[in-house]
């Protein structure tokens, strides 16, 4: 680990540089650390990118004492109100958020949320979650939602985690999502008095637990991605519904 103090600049993306930057850290993270891939991969680059890019908002984490490192972290954003653009949300592909969308309240899709190995478990991810908090509240968010991944594809490893999350965290129906009929992948794969809890909740993976400390839920059924090399579920968090605590989790600013 760098041994200097970190200067965090957190910003949205602001020209082609800032977004190269956001892309480089996800080609290290998604392609290098964990094997994914896909169609606008640009290896020689080094770059992980697609064809929602150009439509998203990217939030971006820089550590301006590192002149070796583009990025630190990275999220993907997507408000209902510019959908206009991709046509549909990421998600789409994967759920059917036909509910969220016909909701009419305002959305927001988070994606692509990585950060460097050296900066895991410390302060850059509250920084993050600072500046994604401000993004919400500046922009009236109501419910927010996106996948987030298991590594892997091999179901019968993940079986009690899945099982887990879909006995004592599937949201309610009113925010429910369901993976798409010809991709869906059942979550309720273990009976609840078969599950070993603290075992299996040490195999949800760190961003994911934090989404449900936070009060967040997950949809119903799950996708196994293969080019991405990743078993995705859908995570939903009502803005609305979130506890008083949860809320001072969530928008705590760091002293």
């Amino acid at each position: 680990m760098h041994s200097a103090e970190p200067q965090f600049v957190l910003r949205l993306a602001r020209d082609a540089d800032d977004l190269r930057a956001a892309q480089k850290l996800r080609y290290d993270v998604f392609v290098r650390e964990l094997g994914s891939d896909g169609p606008l991969v640009d290896h020689k680059e080094g770059l992980e990118r697609d064809a929602f890019d150009p439509f998203y908002d990217h939030l971006v984490l820089f550590d301006k004492s590192r002149e070796d490192m583009p990025a630190v972290g990275v999220y993907r954003l997507l408000r209902s109100d510019q959908i206009s653009g991709p046509g549909q949300f990421y998600s789409e592909a994967e759920y059917d958020v036909s509910t969220l969308k016909a909701s009419g309240r305002k959305l927001l899709e988070l994606g692509r949320s990585c950060l460097h190995p050296e900066y895991r478990g410390g302060a850059a991810m509250m920084v993050l979650w600072n500046g994604l908090a401000d993004y919400v509240a500046a922009h009236k968010i109501e419910v927010l939602f996106g996948v987030a991944s298991f590594h892997g594809t091999d179901i019968e490893t993940l079986k009690a985690p899945l099982s887990l999350l879909h006995h004592r965290h599937l949201a309610p129906e009113d925010l429910r999502v369901c993976a798409l009929p010809d991709v869906y992948q059942e979550m309720n794969l273990l009976p609840e008095n078969q599950i070993d809890r603290p075992k299996a909740m040490r195999a949800v993976p760190a961003l994911i637990k934090a989404y449900l400390r936070l009060g967040g839920y997950v949809g119903q059924g799950a996708f196994v991605d293969h080019s991405f090399n990743t078993t995705d579920v859908c995570l939903i968090m009502d803005t609305n519904k979130m506890s008083a605590t949860h809320k001072a989790i969530y928008t705590e600013k760091r002293r």
